[in-house]
């Protein structure tokens, strides 16, 4: 890998470092707590957030007709999202063993901790859950497509790739086939040596 890159490549994982700390802090002074995997808040802070709740009759009442035509249309798509969800976990279940791939967590990616926000009403927790899997479920996706194209594929796209996931960087360069035959098996090795995350 070109070295600028790397050093590049490692600045990102220290600066996506000092965002975690920084939203932690954040966290902290919302007064979240998060203990055994659940989200707890000080009692106070819960009862601020009841008062904030917009009451469901009013929420409902005040949704714009377009809103709520258009919603039929966005729930829809739990069909495919579940098919995809379904289909990418035997995928990796079947390929990733035989690849020798490390196996990505499902639960590292789809959280639903947004129902301990006691000023959401329920529809606004139902939307919440539904944003929460549709993103988590695509992270999953990419993640295991990620690992997938590190072991298969890893070369660099000639145009600029809008939002290329973690690995990419580490890929041979579009173009240098000496890189990409030299780089080509270690890059598939270091997929198959990432922890099991499963």
């Amino acid at each position: 890998m070109n070295p600028t890159v790397a050093d590049l490549t490692r600045k990102i994982h220290v600066l996506e470092q000092e965002l975690e700390v920084q939203l932690a802090l954040a966290r902290a002074e919302l007064h979240v707590r998060i203990e055994d995997g659940k989200v707890e808040f000080e009692a106070a802070v819960l009862n601020r957030h009841r008062e904030l709740k917009t009451r469901l009759a009013h929420y409902v009442a005040g949704a714009r007709p377009l809103i709520v035509i258009t919603a039929p249309v966005i729930y829809a798509l739990i069909v495919p999202l579940a098919l995809l969800d379904v289909f990418i976990t035997i995928y990796q279940a079947v390929c990733f063993p035989i690849y020798g791939i490390a196996r990505v967590a499902r639960k590292d990616y789809l959280i639903f901790d947004r129902r301990y926000l006691a000023y959401l009403n329920a529809i606004e927790k139902l939307n919440c859950a539904y944003c929460s899997y549709a993103n988590g479920l695509i992270g999953y996706v990419r993640e295991i497509a990620s690992r997938t194209e590190q072991y298969w594929c890893p070369i660099k796209h000639a145009r600029k790739v809008v939002g290329a996931h973690p690995r990419y960087g580490s890929f041979a360069d579009f173009g240098d086939a000496q890189g990409y035959r030299d780089e080509v098996a270690a890059l598939a090795e270091k997929a198959r040596q990432e922890p099991d995350s499963s």
